[in-house]
């Protein structure tokens, strides 16, 4: 059993990547918005530069602390998580918004996979089960039936990308170290998004709600979700981080309702509903299999 302030560490790094996939689910108007007036490309790269200047000038101190290990661990898991980026962008211009949404959402499948294949791990039989309850949710919130075309192999691409980065950044973040590693991997994110726009670079925003978006997207979305998420993921495992991160459709289900964009149906509630027991099940229930596949990422550092 886990020691009382170590739950409670837990509990806080649940609550923060809630509250960063919140924010996340609260992107979609915005993109939608924007995207409509600016380059896909051209958008993600300002947004990524805008981020990854402000965490150098906030972050340089604990940047330089890091060793020449750390640093390139942090460049890698950026170039994964941009690349990612570009690939669900491309996907989403070559299918609907639905789809994308549940394809990208593989992620929650492809993190326990790629722990098993790549670390080794055994999965608690919970976890699977988890997996099951959040792909469920996942499909009823997001498919009404689906064909399987170029988009959606380049956004099932994107989602093993963000499996990748789940993974990587599980084994690879260190509490003491998250302020100089989002830096650095935010820089790795707008090197990749920037090459995209070559030769011409990147066009700014057309005007100031575009303006608006991108700074929303940068600074709170970009630089203040990698932040929590690296520090969320020094204290908890990949596969629980992944399934709490599979809640991002229903806050996006959410804010469409509450916008007014969308409207409430039984697919909401029931799809909904699976992913939240997802996250019970795995945050809450009692674990038979003990603490198999739990330990905390400190505790665990491999060579991928």
């Amino acid at each position: 059993m886990s020691e009382p302030g170590s739950r409670r560490i837990e509990l806080l790094a649940t609550l923060g990547l809630l509250a960063m996939t919140a924010v996340w689910g609260s992107t979609f108007v915005l993109i939608k918005d924007v995207v409509a007036r600016m380059p896909v490309a051209d958008f993600l790269a300002v947004r990524f530069v805008v981020a990854a200047a402000v965490m150098l000038a906030l972050f340089a101190r604990p940047v330089m602390r890091l060793g020449r290990q750390q640093i390139l661990r942090g460049l890698i898991l950026g170039a994964v998580y941009g690349a990612g980026q570009l690939l669900q962008t491309w996907g989403l211009s070559r299918i609907a918004p639905s789809v994308s949404g549940f394809v990208t959402g593989m992620y929650v499948v492809f993190t326990p996979i790629l722990a098993t294949v790549l670390l080794r791990h055994r999965m608690p039989g919970v976890v699977w089960l988890a997996v099951l309850l959040a792909t469920g949710g996942l499909a009823l919130l997001s498919l009404n039936g689906v064909s399987v075309d170029l988009g959606v192999w380049l956004t099932l691409a994107s989602a093993l990308m963000y499996g990748l980065h789940i993974v990587g950044l599980g084994q690879w973040s260190r509490s003491g170290e998250a302020f100089g590693m989002s830096a650095v991997q935010m820089v790795a994110i707008a090197i990749v998004c920037l090459l995209v726009t070559a030769p011409h670079g990147p066009r700014l925003p057309p005007d100031r709600s575009a303006w608006f978006a991108v700074l929303y997207m940068a600074l709170i979305a970009g630089a203040g979700a990698m932040l929590m998420q690296t520090w969320a993921q020094s204290h908890l495992p990949a596969t629980r981080a992944a399934i709490v991160m599979t809640t991002e459709p229903v806050f996006a289900a959410g804010f469409a309702v509450a916008f007014g964009s969308d409207l409430l149906t039984w697919r909401m509630l029931v799809g909904g509903g699976l992913v939240l027991a997802a996250m019970y099940t795995v945050e809450l229930m009692p674990r038979r299999d003990g603490n198999a596949g739990e330990l905390p990422a400190e505790a665990i550092h491999h060579e991928v």
